[in-house]
C-alpha cells in the first residue's frame, strides 16, 4: 500500500482530495491536520478508521522524523495560502524521503521550487508545486494543443467560480493583491497590471455564460514565457459568479491602487461569511478557458478556446484533478522524473480530468 497523507485533508480542497483517494484500492490514506475536532468527523464521515487522522502541524520543526514514523510515501499539501509561505513542508518530505504534491498557487513559490531539484534528485524523490488548475491543467490544454501552431502568439486564460466559495485561506492569498501591481508578459515585453482590475467580460459555453473577470496574479504568468517563448502575450484573468460579488471586489482592488485603503486583506474573512450567507442565491456554474491565438501550419491565423464547465458546485473539485492523478500514478508504481518542479508535463488533459468522471464536469474542447 502506498500511504498517502494530506495535508489540510479536512479543509475546503483537501477533503475532496481525500474523498476520492478513500476509494482508491492502492492507497492508504491519512488525514493531516491541527484540529481533532475537525479531523475526527472527517475521518468518520468517509467511512475511514479513527487511526487514519493524524494530528500534525505543517510548521512542525520535527515533521521530517514524523513523516518517516508514519511512513508516508506521499504528501499533499493543501495547507495555504502559499503566497509568502516557506519551502519547510516540502524540505521535510525530501528529508523523509517520501514525494512531495501541492496545490499551490503562489506565483513565486511555485516558480521558486527548483531550487530544491537537487537535493530531491540526491534523496530520489519526485516534489512537485502547483498541481492544480493553473499550471497543472493549463499547461497541459496548451501543450495539447501546441502542434497544431507553427508559431503560437498569445495565451489568454481564465476561471469564473461557482457559488461556493474557497477555504478563508485561499480567498486571504486572492484579497493580499488587490489593487497591487503585477507583472505580465504582454506585447513581448512585461507589463504591469494590478490585481483584480483590468475588468472585462468571457462568454462560457451554456450553462455559465457571460461573466465580469479581472487580473489575477498566478505562477502561469511567470513560467509560460520561458515554457512557450514563441508567445509575445500571456494574461490570466478570474471572476464570481456573482457580478454584484465581483464588482465589490473590483471596486476594493480600485479603492487599494488609488491609495484609499492600505490594502484589502481586512475585508477577506467577512467577505467570506457573506458570500456563505448568499450562496444559495448564486449560479453554482463556473468554468475555466485557454484561448491560445497564432499562426497554423499553413500561414494562416489561428485562434482556438478550450473550456471546462461545471455545475451543481462541483467546480471546487477542478483543482484537486492533479494532485489526485499525480499520487494515483506514484500508488501504481508508475515514475514520475525526481527533481523539483513545477506541475508542467506531467499530466495531460485526459489524465486531469480523468479523478473527476462522476461529477457535473465536462469538456467543451474546440
Amino acid at each position: 500500500m502506498h500511504t498517502v497523507l494530506v495535508l489540510g485533508g479536512y479543509g475546503f480542497f483537501g477533503s475532496r482530495i481525500c474523498t476520492t483517494l478513500a476509494q482508491s484500492p492502492s492507497v492508504r490514506l491519512l488525514i493531516g491536520g491541527r484540529d481533532r475536532a475537525r479531523g475526527s468527523p472527517a475521518v468518520q464521515k468517509m467511512s475511514l478508521s479513527p487511526e487514519q487522522f493524524v494530528q500534525v502541524d505543517a510548521n512542525d520543526i520535527d515533521l521530517a522524523r514524523r513523516l518517516a514514523q508514519m511512513r508516508v510515501d506521499t504528501v499533499i499539501n493543501t495547507a495555504g495560502p502559499f503566497q509568502g509561505q516557506s519551502y519547510t513542508v516540502a524540505r521535510a518530505a525530501i528529508e523523509a524521503g517520501c514525494h512531495y504534491i501541492d496545490l499551490a498557487d503562489g506565483r513565486q513559490f511555485v516558480a521558486g521550487i527548483d531550487c530544491l531539484d537537487a537535493i530531491a534528485k540526491e534523496h530520489g524523490v519526485t516534489v512537485v508545486s502547483g498541481a492544480s488548475s493553473v499550471p497543472g491543467l493549463s499547461s497541459a490544454v496548451v501543450d495539447r494543443y501546441l502542434p497544431q501552431f507553427q508559431d503560437l502568439r498569445s495565451i489568454h486564460m481564465g476561471i469564473s467560480s461557482g457559488a461556493r466559495a474557497p477555504g478563508l485561506a485561499t480567498v486571504r492569498g486572492i484579497f493580499g493583491y488587490l489593487g497591487k501591481p503585477l507583472q505580465r508578459f504582454e506585447g513581448n515585453a512585461w507589463a504591469t497590471t494590478y490585481g483584480w482590475l483590468d475588468l472585462r467580460q468571457h462568454r462560457f459555453p451554456p450553462p455559465v455564460g457571460s461573466r465580469w473577470l479581472g487580473s489575477c496574479d498566478i505562477p502561469d504568468l511567470e513560467l509560460f514565457p520561458r515554457r512557450y517563448p514563441t508567445a509575445r502575450t500571456v494574461t490570466f484573468h478570474a471572476g464570481f459568479a456573482s457580478d454584484l460579488g465581483h464588482l465589490v471586489v473590483w471596486s476594493l482592488a480600485g479603492c487599494v491602487k488609488a491609495g484609499l485603503l492600505p490594502g484589502a486583506l481586512p475585508f477577506a474573512a467577512p467577505l467570506k461569511r457573506l458570500s456563505h450567507w448568499i450562496e444559495p442565491l448564486v449560479s453554482d456554474e463556473g468554468g475555466m478557458f485557454v484561448k491560445l491565438d497564432g499562426v497554423g501550419h499553413a500561414g494562416e491565423q489561428k485562434s482556438l478556446t478550450w473550456h471546462v464547465v461545471a455545475t451543481s458546485n462541483h467546480g471546487a473539485h477542478i483543482p484537486c484533478g492533479a494532485s489526485i492523478a499525480l499520487s494515483q500514478k506514484l500508488a501504481s508504481g508508475r515514475s514520475l522524473p525526481h527533481g523539483a518542479m513545477p506541475c508542467m508535463g506531467l499530466l495531460t488533459v485526459d489524465e486531469y480530468l480523468a479523478p473527476l468522471k462522476g461529477l457535473d464536469i465536462w469538456e467543451v474542447a474546440p
